[in-house]
Parts: structure tokens; sequence; C-alpha cells
């Protein structure tokens, strides 16, 4: 199973798109909590289905499940949380929520996990997809820069 992660920020839409369109995944997995904020630019949930769809021929899904909760997100980025102490608990917060149980497979097979991190080091989708990995086994992750 291949299992793709992106970010949309400092990539200008050309990139972005010439990147998913040089993949053969066949959909995009939002996992972002807001999805229609204005700072996202192309990147808003509902232009981004459709630029996807008529660019890449991709598909648009949006999974909260995979999202951090807002005082998770508020805690790491305005009270400036560490890394360590974010990613410990968003692996606890994927653990209570069961994802490796409740997100189907045939959603994540073959696609390309979103969120605005440029890179994905300090990123819940890399960290998403590393669980997954640790729990399906068969996934093989790429990251798009």
């Amino acid at each position: 199973m291949m299992l793709f992660t992106v970010g949309f920020t400092k990539k200008p839409a050309q990139r972005f798109f010439d990147l998913l369109g040089k993949l053969n995944a066949r959909r995009v997995v939002d996992v972002r909590l807001n999805n229609v904020s204005q700072l996202a630019g192309f990147a808003k949930k509902n232009d981004l289905a459709y630029f996807l769809q008529e660019i890449c021929g991709m598909e648009y899904i949006h999974a909260p499940e995979l999202a951090p909760t807002q005082e998770m997100l508020d805690d790491y980025k305005k009270h400036r949380d560490d890394w360590n102490t974010y990613e410990h608990r968003f692996l606890e917060l994927m653990q209570q929520r069961h994802i490796e149980e409740t997100i189907p497979r045939e959603i994540l097979t073959d696609a390309c996990l979103l969120c605005s991190e440029h890179k994905p080091h300090h990123c819940h989708r890399r960290l998403v997809a590393e669980y997954l990995q640790q729990h399906w086994g068969d996934v093989a992750i790429t990251h798009l820069e």
C-alpha cells in the first residue's frame, strides 16, 4: 500500500498540482481540522476539491478524524508546547480513536495525506502515516516536498 503525504504551504499552486499529478494516487485525504481558512489560498476545501478533479483527476476527502483537536493545535501553535509534547498527545489521540480500525484502508490506499505544513518533520500527517504503517504493516510512505 502506497501512502503519500504533502503540505501546501511554501508551494505555488503549479508546483503543488504538478507534484500530485505525477503520482499514481487516486485521492487526496485532507487531515486538517480547519480546511476553509482564507490563509489556505488554493487549498481551501471546495477550491481544492475542484482543482484536484480538474487538474489531476483525483478525488478529495476530508478526514477530520485524522486531525488533532483544536485544543492540541492551540497548545502547540499559540502556547508554544514543544513538538515532543504535541507528538505524544497526538499519538495518544490516534490510539483513543482507534484509527487503524475505524479508517477504511480503501480510503488511504494509493492516497496522499494533505496538511498545511511545508515539511513532514513537525506535522501530524507524518504521525498519521507512521502510526498506520506500524499498525497495518504493509504501508510504504513517501513524503512529497
